[in-house]
């Protein structure tokens, strides 16, 4: 017996365990892996609001230190967006490999005291009014609520009966991990060419990561791939392979574009993977992920704490509208990528250059493709603020705000009263006065926002849960 099952210890999963855990919440993790995190994870790119999201969490700048910083991304051709004017701690793209980023979040939920049990393959799930059962081949497992996050093949979707609508995008890509006699000149080698499309990355131990794809040939997932023909399409897309060698792994897969249309189903939520897939482009996935499972996990808490039942309907409203856009932008780079006349190619260049001169325009790109960009529906009458992420403003103790964040913690900016929430509400007036209260949510974004102080127990209760003075 224990509050939350979450299925599924990759990132998502990992995150979300220890943020319930830190918040005093009874997690067990079931992951049908054994206890090894692999290094063949597809994911390399860490966006600037993830990144924010792990300073909130402490492991912001120990993960940093395991890659690269890029502050120009490359999208196809000569078409380049700037990172470096985000309004953020970390206005760039940080390359290391996802399995970094599992070490980081697996310590955490450990420590925080999170079970996770492995070789825990799940078979089946029933859920009544007043809890969910989630069986694995050697056990039931009883919980409050239970979160599917369990990938592509999610078994939990499976069980609810969700469908996962959608379409194949690019088939058979072409996975690698190779030495290269001639590194290439930048950090990240992205490029298109109609009928090849190639992307390396620094995997960090001398090898490279490579994607390739081919469009004048369509190999089944399960067909052996030889060094040979990565080669070949890589020389095709980047006019060069840098003189790759051994290939200590290669691979296919495909890559679909699909969401669920619920990603709550009574006392189950869907989050990361099994939610929504989407092409590679941008390197948005495990964000994505990741920020669901951030936006889901104080929830919960708050909910197991005395905050009302309807709080876990906004997990749909605010994450299912960003898990759409972030499909529809992926599958745009991609296409464009995939653009096969030499013409078109140029007009795209051309075209995606020029919107990327007006401020509105890159601005809106390069949020959107960070995720500084998105913000979360308001209810009506709200201030205008609510919804908003929050800014990293510096506080009148010399901190930050998300340092302030750490340990699951609102915190409300301003000077009020939140007695009876102390133990999940940090009060910290800001380094420069002035505006209105702000009530800081764990995933660093305004929950409430305004001056009457009479309102603001409410407010506490709604969002945070019962006061411990009650």
């Amino acid at each position: 017996m224990t509050e939350v099952i979450v299925v599924g210890a990759g990132p998502t999963g990992l995150l979300l365990a220890g943020d319930l855990a830190e918040a005093g919440i009874a997690v067990t993790v079931l992951e049908r892996r054994d206890g090894e995190i692999s290094n063949l994870s597809r994911a390399f790119g860490v966006h600037a609001r993830t990144l924010e999201q792990l300073d909130a969490r402490g492991l912001a700048d120990r993960l940093a230190a395991t890659g690269a910083a890029l502050r120009r991304l490359r999208l196809f051709g000569r078409a380049e967006v700037d990172l470096g004017g985000l309004p953020s701690r970390f206005p760039y793209l940080l390359i290391t490999p996802q399995y970094n980023v599992e070490k980081l979040l697996l310590e955490r939920a450990l420590k925080a005291g999170a079970e996770i049990v492995h070789n825990a393959a799940v078979v089946d799930l029933v859920q009544d009014a007043t809890g969910v059962t989630v069986t694995t081949e050697d056990a039931a497992y009883r919980a409050v609520y239970a979160v599917g996050a369990d990938g592509f093949h999610s078994a939990v979707r499976r069980l609810l009966g969700q469908p996962f609508p959608g379409r194949s995008v690019l088939k058979s890509i072409m996975l690698a991990d190779v030495k290269v006699a001639e590194p290439p000149a930048e950090l990240l080698t992205v490029n298109g060419v109609g009928d090849a499309f190639a992307f390396m990355a620094p995997f960090g131990d001398g090898y490279y990561r490579v994607f390739a794809w081919d469009c004048r040939r369509v190999a089944p997932d399960s067909e052996p791939l030889t060094l040979g023909e990565v080669s070949e399409v890589v020389r095709r897309a980047l006019g060069t392979d840098f003189g790759m060698y051994d290939a200590r792994w290669t691979s296919r897969f495909h890559s679909d574009e699909r969401q669920v249309p619920d990603y709550r189903v009574g006392r189950v939520f869907l989050a990361g993977d099994a939610a929504h897939v989407h092409s590679p482009a941008g390197g948005q996935g495990m964000n994505t992920g990741l920020q669901d499972a951030a936006n889901l996990g104080w929830k919960l808490a708050a909910v197991l704490r005395g905050a009302p039942e309807e709080l876990l309907d906004t997990y749909q409203a605010e994450r299912h509208p960003v898990g759409r856009s972030v499909l529809r932008g992926s599958g745009a780079l991609i296409r464009g990528a995939m653009i096969k006349s030499r013409a078109a190619r140029a007009v795209r260049d051309a075209v995606i250059r020029r919107a990327l001169s007006v401020p509105r325009i890159r601005a809106e790109m390069t949020g959107r493709l960070s995720g500084v960009g998105y913000a979360y529906p308001a209810p009506g009458g709200a201030h205008d603020l609510v919804g908003t992420r929050a800014a990293d403003i510096p506080l009148a103790d010399g901190t930050r705000l998300y340092e302030s964040l750490r340990g699951g913690r609102f915190v409300l900016i301003g000077d009020a009263d939140a007695t009876g929430w102390e133990d999940r509400v940090r009060v910290a007036p800001p380094a420069e006065p002035g505006g209105p209260l702000k009530l800081v949510r764990p995933d660093g974004y305004v929950g409430w926002a305004g001056t009457d102080t009479a309102r603001l127990r409410q407010v506490l209760a709604d969002l945070a849960g019962t006061p411990t003075n009650r």
